[in-house]
């Protein structure tokens, strides 16, 4: 399985490149320069493996929630890539990538991931993790930070994870607040997003790039990239 993944959700840009389990990535924390970056780093992976697109099995990106205008970018880029290369797309949740992403650091089975949604608001959302996929618990959420709730799957066993959590750290339930004693403070990045999309294209879920659009949990900016 050979595949590309781009991330540009939140102020981390990050490209990287898995091929039979091994992953190359580039990132950097420009917020206003992400479109600017993708393509460079795009390059630079496959000259590092003389890979072209044509040779890969599929694209993946992160379909959001996160940022409106960077969401934007990582799916106008993929689908951009893929149409040219004619491979599918396989989408992949930033908050899915965020629990990954802790579960691979720390070892933790369940996951809070959390993003800041600006507003005064989170996107969050629960996850049981394992080694190269997630299982979302309920579902991806839009909330004022006292509406965050724990499941009650995996027995309360739950960690934070997630940037968007500190700031909001004084608005939480308690039983959500005592859990920021120890947390993942890391952002989505694109090789948790392409060991997760690996599964996916195995599993054969892949959609054509013309259906590969962001997903933005706040309706009224619910549009597909140009």
């Amino acid at each position: 399985m050979k595949l590309l993944a781009i991330d540009t959700a939140t102020a981390l840009c990050s490209v990287a490149l898995y091929i039979n389990g091994e992953i190359a990535e580039r990132a950097a924390h420009e917020p206003r320069a992400h479109a600017d970056r993708v393509l460079p780093f795009v390059d630079e992976l496959l000259a590092e493996t003389g890979l072209n697109l044509r040779q890969l099995d599929g694209l993946a990106f992160g379909r959001g929630p996160g940022g409106f205008t960077g969401l934007r970018v990582a799916a106008a880029v993929t689908q951009g890539l893929a149409l040219g290369a004619g491979l599918p797309v396989a989408p992949v949740s930033d908050l899915a990538a965020v629990a990954h992403g802790a579960h691979a650091a720390r070892g933790w089975r369940g996951v809070l991931a959390g993003l800041d949604a600006r507003m005064g608001e989170l996107y969050y959302a629960a996850y049981v993790c394992e080694t190269e996929r997630v299982r979302l618990v309920g579902s991806e959420t839009l909330a004022a930070p006292a509406e965050v709730e724990l499941p009650a799957e995996q027995g309360g066993s739950w960690h934070c994870a997630g940037p968007g959590w500190p700031a909001y750290a004084d608005a939480l339930p308690g039983a959500v607040r005592i859990r920021l004693d120890d947390f993942y403070d890391a952002p989505p990045r694109a090789s948790s997003i392409a060991v997760l999309a690996a599964a996916e294209l195995r599993a054969g879920r892949a959609v054509a790039p013309e259906d590969a659009v962001p997903v933005y949990l706040r309706d009224r900016v619910a549009e597909k990239p140009a």
